[in-house]
């Protein structure tokens, strides 16, 4: 059986075509997709007899919520959802003064083996579904009862390595008919898998590609980002300049500050450097705890000497919100916790 919920409108109506029905049903089926509804019979304006022939052909993805952690500290809520075969991945829905921002995973577990995160331990199990990647979004609303109004793909997962699907994803969500949410409030985050970057530029999206840098150069970012090594920093800038001038959209570099890794004025300096050939934005994160990795956030004094470096030389940085330090914050944590049972 085929995803309906992966469909575009206009492929919507060349299925109905085959079945005899008018272009406008496509709209109508898409409308009740984008609404949540978990089978065909809660298509009420649907014949009965369309209804019958959709269930035949077409199944309807659905999440079912394995738990729920709302912070008692700023109202965060965390998400694990359990997919149609079994598997499960976490949502988190950020309440902003501009509005709320949902994460969401790309993937089920993750290949690239970032030493501080969470989401690598146990490794990939398979990629999400574009239906999947968008009932994150629409779960998350309708459980919540808050509208949606921004999304960052920085949840479990690379994106890029599920590129064909997320591609998909953005296009249904993005849809006018359907969740309508504006490329601009849309964030992309990648380790730096660099063969993608200029596909992606092709695809000109107003989105925001947040690079997940850490460390500015290759002896420290290989050690902790196994993604690094065969490509390297100075590849991963070149192709941040290439997609940059080609898509006139800024980078952000996300950069989670750790301990004696890589929160020195060594590192700051040509992190600024960096920044600067290619106009990004840096992101300065201070790190979760993971229990299984040996990293520590730096010391609030060097996070701020790391700033100064970085203000005092013309770089645009700021220093992210921690949300959600009561709910086991740091992606992957709720999924690994569900494993290990």
């Amino acid at each position: 059986m085929t995803d309906i919920k992966a469909m575009l409108p206009e492929e919507l109506e060349a299925a109905l075509k085959e079945l005899g029905q008018p272009k406008y049903r496509a709209g109508q089926i898409f409308d009740w997709l984008n609404r949540g509804v978990q089978s065909f019979d809660e298509m009420s304006n649907l014949p009965k007899a369309l209804r019958e022939q959709l269930s035949e052909r077409y199944y309807i993805n659905s999440l079912t919520c394995l738990r729920k952690q709302v912070s008692q500290e700023d109202g965060t809520i965390k998400y694990l959802w359990q997919l149609r075969d079994g598997n499960a991945v976490e949502t988190v829905v950020m309440r902003y003064k501009y509005g709320n921002t949902v994460c969401i995973s790309s993937q089920v577990g993750c290949r690239q083996g970032c030493a501080f995160c969470a989401s690598t331990i146990g490794g990939l199990v398979r990629s999400l579904e574009p239906s999947e990647m968008l009932d994150e979004v629409l779960y998350s609303q309708m459980e919540s009862g808050l509208p949606i109004g921004h999304i960052v793909l920085m949840g479990i997962g690379e994106p890029l390595d599920n590129f064909d699907n997320v591609m998909r994803f953005l296009q249904l969500v993005n849809h006018p008919k359907g969740m309508n949410i504006g490329m601009r409030h849309i964030s992309l985050s990648t380790c730096g898998l660099i063969e993608k970057f200029d596909k992606l530029a092709d695809y000109h999206l107003q989105l925001t590609l947040s690079v997940s840098l850490h460390a500015p150069d290759d002896e420290t970012r290989s050690r902790i980002m196994p993604a690094n090594r065969g490509r390297g920093v100075e590849a991963l800038v070149d192709a941040c300049q290439r997609y940059y001038e080609k898509t006139g959209r800024r980078i952000s570099f996300e950069y989670a500050m750790i301990d004696g890794v890589n929160d020195t004025p060594y590192h700051a300096k040509l992190l600024a450097k960096h920044a600067r050939r290619v106009c990004a934005h840096v992101n300065l994160i201070p790190l979760n705890h993971v229990e299984e990795s040996p990293f520590a956030p730096s010391k609030p004094e060097n996070l701020k000497a790391f700033m100064k470096i970085l203000q005092d030389a013309g770089v645009n940085a700021t220093v992210r919100r921690k949300l959600g330090g009561d709910i086991d914050a740091s992606c992957g944590q709720l999924r690994k916790k569900l494993a290990m049972k």
